[in-house]
């Protein structure tokens, strides 16, 4: 699955990545991010997951673009075995564009065009 960043440059966009466990055993996952651009993704709420029996819950993922080219990173979950159950390992692949360039200030400035 990808999950697509878009926004304005300089700006912070954030994604919720929503996790079912279907099984009867509680699941907990270690969420890493790897990648060229992976610095400029961020987990928030930390990098543990615990997903109830029957339940569902949502992971933040943030990104912060420094620069105009498309950045690219995978979020990885890893699963952590509890009482002897693991969930299966989850790749999410993370790809950005910046649609807008917003100015960060307005210098005015005067100046002669031409002297001898």
């Amino acid at each position: 699955k990808t999950i697509e960043f878009t926004g304005a440059l300089h700006a912070t966009v954030v994604k919720q990545v929503r996790l079912k466990n279907p099984s009867s055993k509680t699941l907990m996952y270690n969420a890493i991010i790897v990648g060229r651009d992976a610095d400029d993704f961020s987990l928030p709420k930390g990098n543990t997951v615990t997903i109830a029996p029957k339940r569902q819950t949502s992971i933040n993922v943030e990104f912060t673009s420094r620069f105009l080219r498309p950045a690219e990173a995978v979020l990885l979950l890893i699963s952590k075995s509890v009482g002897g159950i693991g969930g299966a390992t989850l790749t999410f692949s993370l790809k950005t564009e910046v649609k807008r360039i917003e100015p960060a200030d307005i210098l005015k400035c005067k100046s002669p065009c031409y002297e001898l």
